[in-house]
């Protein structure tokens, strides 16, 4: 059981969930406000991709990046900052020719992934440990060993701690392999990615397992998606890790009830306190992840 529990938010994601519910922000204005909102209501920390605000489709765009994080900071709000850096590595085969890219692919090299990283100097930046077949079409998540390990090095270059996102057995066998190369700082920092097609399924067996592949002394994250976004919040809190929430997950808050990132952050709260825990503040949760900025 974890007493003293690190709470994400992950406010917004790349997925097709925009017309579904009105309360997933697409501007930088509304990331941040939603980023904000979550820290009022208990997140330590923010997860934050960013969307084109003409289509509301996910992007990489680094000026949406800076203009997102800057508002944050300008609010005067404490809340530790996780950029996502999975963009760029999306691979459609072309249906004339599978060698060549068809329309979707969206692929770059690892410098070129951790541009926004480097103009906005988060202290965590996610990680995605491998490579996946992402749901039911030709869509392939592409993330090699030599992309990673640069992508390790350079943040840890930085000072930025990578989040490293794993959606199976295998992701952690390689992030294990970065641990033990001195690429990952102390405490290595995993989360525990569960539910996504076709990654590792959503259960607390499968969750148990995934947690004793971990390095000794690593803190650990996990999530579910959609309707056991909190069953599986509560499952790694008895297991002994910390959490995450948001719309990037799940879009619900009860049986069609559209939730705010708020909304789903107080559920989650409740949940930790009801359990006997407690939702740690940003400067905790620095401390104990030893990111830049924590108490020496």
């Amino acid at each position: 059981m974890n007493f003293d529990v690190i709470v994400t938010c992950a406010v917004t994601g790349a997925g097709d969930t925009t017309g579904k519910n009105p309360h997933v922000p697409v501007t930088p204005r509304e990331i941040a406000d939603a980023a904000i909102e979550a820290a009022e209501a208990g997140a330590a920390i923010t997860h934050l991709h960013v969307r084109d605000p003409e289509t509301g489709k996910g992007s990489r765009d680094v000026a949406l990046f800076k203009e997102t994080v800057d508002l944050v900071r300008a609010s005067g709000t404490d809340v530790v900052i996780n950029l996502s850096a999975g963009m760029g590595g999306d691979w459609t085969p072309s249906p004339d020719d599978p060698a060549m890219p068809g329309p979707g692919t969206d692929m770059i090299g690892a410098q070129e992934r951790l541009a926004h990283i480097k103009e906005c100097m988060p202290e965590i930046c996610s990680l995605d440990c491998g490579t996946l077949n992402f749901g039911n079409g030709d869509e392939l998540y592409i993330s090699t060993p030599p992309m990673l390990r640069r992508m390790a090095q350079v943040t840890q270059e930085w000072g930025v701690k990578p989040e490293l996102e794993v959606f199976d057995l295998g992701h952690i066998r390689f992030a294990r392999a970065m641990v033990e190369e001195a690429l990952i700082d102390a405490p290595p920092m995993f989360q525990l990615c569960l539910g996504i097609p076709w990654g590792a399924d959503q259960s607390v067996e499968i969750m148990a397992a995934m947690k004793a592949q971990l390095p000794l002394g690593a803190s650990w994250a996990s999530f579910g998606i959609s309707r056991m976004q909190m069953p599986m919040a509560a499952a790694a809190v008895a297991l002994g890790g910390n959490v995450r929430v948001g719309l990037e997950d799940n879009i619900w808050l009860d049986r069609g009830v559209p939730a705010t990132n708020g909304q789903l952050v107080k559920r989650v709260v409740e949940i930790i306190e009801r359990m006997g825990g407690r939702a740690l503040s940003p400067q905790e949760a620095r401390n104990k992840l030893r990111l830049r900025g924590a108490d020496a």
